[in-house]
């Protein structure tokens, strides 16, 4: 018998009732003596249905089996965020799909079985992008109605080379991976304990070909305008096309009087809150978690050496630069 079957069908309509009504799912679960995840299931069963999908249903005389949890139903819940099921974030772990796959469906799973259950229908464990609740989609979409045909003619126009741009921090403090160690014995590894790092400002053309520049300070705009100069010395006969962001550095009356004077350069904006389009923000990520991680820099001296040796090695392999490029959501629309 699932949570809250008990109860008879005008109590849940009075819950139901109560969540229109503005009440919090969590203080009508709790007046009610059960989970959250029943308070969704009845809201969701009320908004198919009606009053009759609150109503108790005769049971079907065994319990469901766990072949008769299909890999569609596992990916459906999976593929909706955790909070939907009234979860305080957005990620799901095996606990939680546990809990929904038994109150939904009347199968208790072990980690073991959900883990495996998971793998067979091709999902995987990874770590999100942030989405920032800033972002505005009427804009997005907006720039991609505009800007982005825009861009596409001003490269076949000039027969520019387009670039991504992106600035980024170097931590002292590396990211540590994983390793192997005897059970109930963590293993250690060696970090400094000085704060401080590295910045870097940094270009990726779509065909894998990455410019860039290390520093020992905070990047302003005589910063961007220096790379954005070496770009240009960089491809002395070609029209380049730059995509950024909206940083104060790429938008301050300085860099945009540079750009104004530079007839070989031009520049188009990202929309606010929208790292995830700029394929150089792959660059970084693959930088700091792959190339960088656990790395044994004691100083910004050294840090700033072993990451240009780290970037230079990236430059040589065009096939990884060209899948950082298009694995960006957006970068597929300049192919």
């Amino acid at each position: 018998m699932s949570e809250g079957s008990h109860l008879p069908t005008t109590v849940r309509e009075r819950a139901v009732e109560a969540i229109q009504n503005g009440i919090p799912k969590s203080t009508v679960a709790q007046a009610y003596g059960v989970s959250r995840l029943t308070v969704y299931r009845w809201l969701e069963r009320f908004e198919k249905d009606g009053v009759e999908g609150l109503e108790r249903k005769p049971g079907s005389g065994r319990p469901r089996i766990l072949e008769e949890l299909t890999e569609e139903e596992l990916k459906a819940i999976v593929l909706r965020r955790a909070s939907d099921f009234g979860f305080e974030s957005d990620l799901w772990t095996v606990g939680r799909l546990r809990g929904v796959i038994k109150e939904h469906y009347e199968i208790d799973l072990s980690n073991n079985t959900v883990w495996r259950r998971l793998r067979e229908a091709g999902l995987t464990y990874q770590k999100p992008e942030r989405e920032y609740y800033e972002i505005d989609e009427k804009t997005r979409q907006a720039w991609l109605a505009k800007d982005v045909p825009e861009i596409r003619k001003t490269v076949r126009k000039h027969r520019a080379i387009l670039y991504f741009q992106d600035e980024s921090n170097i931590s002292l403090t590396a990211f540590l991976g994983k390793t192997w160690a005897p059970c109930g014995q963590t293993p250690r590894s060696k970090v400094t304990g000085k704060r401080g790092g590295v910045a870097a400002l940094s270009a990726l053309s779509r065909r894998g070909h990455l410019l860039f520049r290390l520093l020992e300070k905070r990047i302003a705009s005589a910063e961007v305008i220096d790379f954005l100069g070496q770009m240009l010395r960089h491809h002395p006969r070609r029209h380049l096309v730059v995509v950024m962001d909206q940083a104060p550095p790429h938008t301050s009356k300085k860099t945009t009087a540079f750009i104004d004077k530079q007839p070989r350069l031009h520049v188009f904006h990202l929309p606010k809150y929208s790292p995830d389009w700029n394929p150089d923000e792959k660059v970084w990520n693959h930088l700091k978690h792959q190339e960088l991680k656990s790395h044994q820099a004691k100083t910004k001296e050294e840090l700033k050496q072993l990451t240009r040796r780290k970037l230079q090695s990236m430059t040589k392999r065009p096939h990884l630069m060209r899948g950082l490029f298009f694995r960006c959501c957006v970068a597929e629309l300049f192919k």
